[in-house]
């Protein structure tokens, strides 16, 4: 399977709380009028957290504690994802005909390529690999010189009576993995888990291209929006931009 053509791309400049309520949405909204769509955006600080940690012993005073931010529970398997500047998430829906194993492995081969893409752009070489020792690590990470810079999901939902796709990338762009890291492991010892993440397991678009952090953001922002987009302007507005397709 393909990605299909999103058209554009809708970039939220100020963060969205709720982000996992907001991907719910714009998967309901491209089943409902039959379009792909496609989002980048940030969270609030917090985490996030697929639903199997809900069962864990410590979760209700992990999740209630304030210095983890806003702790979001998501329907994807995987591990928890820490939130906040300088992580964006890129997130597509659309709907299809039907789901199958290989076209799971097909939107993930080709989520992957683009995002290569969009960072070869940025001078960086970006492989799909287990990342060992990274949080949420899984075969369709995108590592930078063995170091996570991406982690990709998708989950596929009957919406609308419609098969529909939902696939997501949370890619460390300006963010520091330290700090990340040091978050993610903080819940883990708050719910009791013996589950430790090493720093060294992340970089971030900035680390590993070496440029200032305003910069590198805004340049990353462009080449992802425009790889999904396949488009080059931009239309602006206050709180997002929308940028366009072919015509």
């Amino acid at each position: 399977m393909s990605l299909p053509a999103f058209g554009f791309v809708t970039v939220h400049r100020q963060p969205l709380a709720g982000g996992v309520a907001h991907e719910a949405q714009w998967l309901a909204g491209s089943a409902a009028h039959g379009r792909a769509c496609a989002h980048l955006w940030t969270a609030p600080r917090g985490l996030v957290v697929p639903r199997r940690y809900t069962s864990l012993p410590g979760w209700a005073a992990a999740a209630s504690e304030r210095q983890h931010g806003e702790v979001q529970v998501r329907a994807s398997g995987g591990g928890l994802v820490p939130q906040g500047p300088g992580v964006w998430n890129l997130s597509l829906a659309w709907p299809v005909e039907a789901a199958t194993p290989a076209a799971a492995d097909g939107v993930y081969r080709d989520l992957c390529d683009a995002l290569a893409a969009a960072f070869a752009r940025l001078g960086l070489t970006a492989v799909p690999q287990p990342v060992e020792g990274s949080f949420c690590d899984g075969r369709y990470n995108l590592a930078v010189r063995g170091a996570k810079l991406a982690g990709t999901a998708q989950a596929w939902r009957r919406v609308c009576g419609r098969s529909m796709v939902l696939a997501h990338a949370a890619v460390v762009v300006s963010a520091d993995p330290a700090e990340l890291t040091a978050r993610a492991n903080a819940f883990e010892a708050a719910l009791g888990s013996t589950t430790r993440y090493r720093a060294q397991a992340l970089t971030s678009v900035a680390l590993a291209c070496g440029q200032a952090h305003a910069d590198i953001e805004a340049r990353t922002l462009t080449v992802l929006a425009e790889q999904f987009a396949r488009a080059i302007p931009a239309r602006t507005s206050n709180l997002t931009e929308t940028i366009d397709g072919p015509a």
